[in-house]
Parts: C-alpha cells; structure tokens; sequence
C-alpha cells in the first residue's frame, strides 16, 4: 500500500536574514526548524531557540508568527500590541501583560479574550464584565467576583451563570433565588438556605427540590410531606418523623 506524503511547508533560504547566523549555528532548520516556513510549529521551535528575535517579528504581517513571537516579548512591549487586528494575537497578550493593564481589553470583540481578561482582571474592575454578552465570560466573573457584589448577576438570562452565582451568594441572600425559573438553581437554594427558610421549597414543583428541602426541614413541617406525590419525599419524611419518635 501506498501511503500519502505528507508535504512540509519549507521557506526558502537563500532570501533569509538568518542564513549566515542561526542556520550556520544550527539553530535553524529548513522544514524543522523555521521562521519563514508558514507553519506554526516550525515557527514556535524557531522562537524556542531564538527568543532574543521576537522583537523582530513583533509586527510581521503574519498574524501566526505574531502570536508566537509575543510569548517571548517583554510586557512592556507587548502593551503596544493592544490593538493589534487578530484575535489569538491579543489572547496572548491578554494572558500576558500585567493585570492591572488588562482594563483595555474588557471590551474586546473576542470572547477568548475576555474570558482570559475576566480570569485575571484584578476584583476592583471585575464587575465591569457582569453584562458581558458571552455567557461564559459571565460565568467565569461569577465565579471570581466578591460574594457581596453578585446581587446584580441573580437574574442573569444564564441557567448555569445563576447557578454559580446561588452557589457563593451570602447566606443572607440566598433566599432571592428561592424562585428562580431553573430547578437547578433552586437546588443549590434548598442545600444552602437556613433551614427555617426551607418551607416554600417543600411545595417547588421539582420533586428534586422537594427532596432536598424535606431533608432539611424542621420536623414540625414534615407530616404534610407524607402526602407528597413522589415516593421518595414521602419516604423521607416517614424516615424523619420515625427517627424522631424514636
């Protein structure tokens, strides 16, 4: 059987600024090795073993070889590079450049890197992204940003935000959630709410819910359980009141 040969993007060499030095030095090496080649991991391996040329390739016209270049580009440098028009270009910067230099790219049209930005965005500026329009940017500022500020994400159109959100919610709190649309919401309400605040949940119409709340109940709330039209809360409750009586 004849297998295909796999073509190896290779550049040519004679037209090279690095044909005297890093070729010679072996630090170069056609269809290995290579900043010319367009090939991404000939690239990155030329950088690897010559990171001291990225400042040259910092604003070739090659959005590939700018991406991997800025990994090696000193912070400083890489903050002229903000507005920079392609998009894996300005994720590694937004990995990269110092947090409190992140605010520029809150707004980027890129959802990658807002989700770095809002991974790293020191708390201060954080609630700045909570009406981003990508859910997973909001999701990630839901999980960093201070407890006592998440008052503003509880009605996010997200099932998965607002989940996160009644999970580090304050105690005191939780109970805005207690009729939230989504019965995975108000699971996390029946396992985090006081229990002298449970009643309402005893009576949700996710018979999940109704599970949680009844294992958690005050044992005066327990006996109207016992009529439960699921058989495990029914359950639940008979166990509890019997333990109790024991």
């Amino acid at each position: 059987m004849t297998q295909n040969k796999v073509d190896v993007p290779t550049a040519d060499c004679s037209s090279c600024p690095h044909k005297e030095d890093r070729l010679k030095s072996g630090r170069c090496n056609p269809g290995d090795i290579c900043v010319r080649a367009m090939s991404g991991r000939q690239i990155a391996r030329f950088f690897q073993l010559n990171p001291d040329l990225a400042e040259v390739y910092a604003g070739d016209e090659f959005w590939e070889r700018r991406a991997i270049a800025a990994r090696y580009l000193s912070q400083q440098r890489l903050l002229q590079m903000l507005d920079d028009p392609d998009e894996v270009v300005r994720r590694v910067l937004a990995y990269r450049i110092p947090i409190d230099r992140l605010e520029p790219l809150i707004s980027d049209p890129d959802r990658e890197v807002r989700i770095t930005v809002a991974d790293r965005l020191p708390l201060e500026l954080l609630e700045k992204m909570v009406l981003d329009e990508d859910y997973m940017v909001r999701h990630t500022v839901a999980k960093r940003l201070i407890p006592g500020r998440l008052f503003r994400m509880i009605l996010d159109s997200d099932r998965e935000v607002r989940k996160t959100v009644a999970m580090r919610l304050p105690l005191e709190s939780i109970g805005l959630m207690i009729n939230d649309t989504a019965a995975e919401v108000r699971l996390v309400v029946a396992e985090r709410i006081d229990v002298e605040a449970v009643s309402p949940l005893l009576t949700d119409p996710d018979w999940r819910v109704r599970l949680i709340a009844c294992q958690r109940a005050p044992y005066e709330l327990l006996p109207q359980m016992l009529e439960d039209e699921d058989e495990d809360v029914r359950l639940v409750a008979k166990t509890r009141i019997t333990n109790q009586q024991e």
